[in-house]
């Protein structure tokens, strides 16, 4: 089966699944000189699945995830625990609720250049089977079986999570 096909197929029995938030950064201009804090504006919905997010018509590759938050002064230990505290404030400043989770970050993947050979984010053709590359240190796995287990967990996850 194509890398389309499945994908729809996939489209298909998410229907009703909850789906996430899909945020773009965006930076203001300044205001009579003074710069305003960037935001995450809304950019659609998607289903996660997992190194995926499917929406309605694309497939894309998911990059980072942040839960929107208020914005509080906080002493860090990391630059990065910093940066992402700053970008779940944005999430909210953009219009999102307190505790959403939100994806930013995520590119478009063509799945019809897969089907054609050519690798697009995640996906590729793999000895002739459309895959998926799960992590970026991961190897390629077959993109029906990832997709049946992640559809899986998705509208039945287990106890606790």
């Amino acid at each position: 089966m194509s890398a389309v096909a499945l994908l729809a197929a996939a489209r298909a029995r998410l229907a009703g699944a909850p789906q996430e938030a899909l945020g773009e950064l965006r930076t203001p201009g300044r205001v009579l000189g003074i710069a305003r804090a960037p935001r995450i504006v809304p950019a659609g919905q998607a289903w996660h699945i997992g190194a995926l997010l499917l929406t309605d018509d694309a497939v894309l590759a998911t990059g980072e995830i942040v839960r929107a938050r208020a914005e509080a002064r906080r002493g860090y230990a990391a630059e990065s625990q910093r940066q992402r505290a700053e970008l779940a404030a944005a999430a909210r400043r953009g219009g999102f609720d307190e505790g959403q989770v939100v994806h930013i970050g995520w590119q478009v993947a063509d799945p019809a250049a897969v089907d054609r050979g050519a690798a697009s984010g995640p996906l590729a053709l793999v000895d002739g089977v459309p895959s998926v590359r799960w992590s970026a240190a991961g190897g390629y796995v077959p993109l029906d079986r990832y997709l049946d287990e992640r559809i899986a967990l998705l509208l039945a996850p287990p106890p606790g999570a």
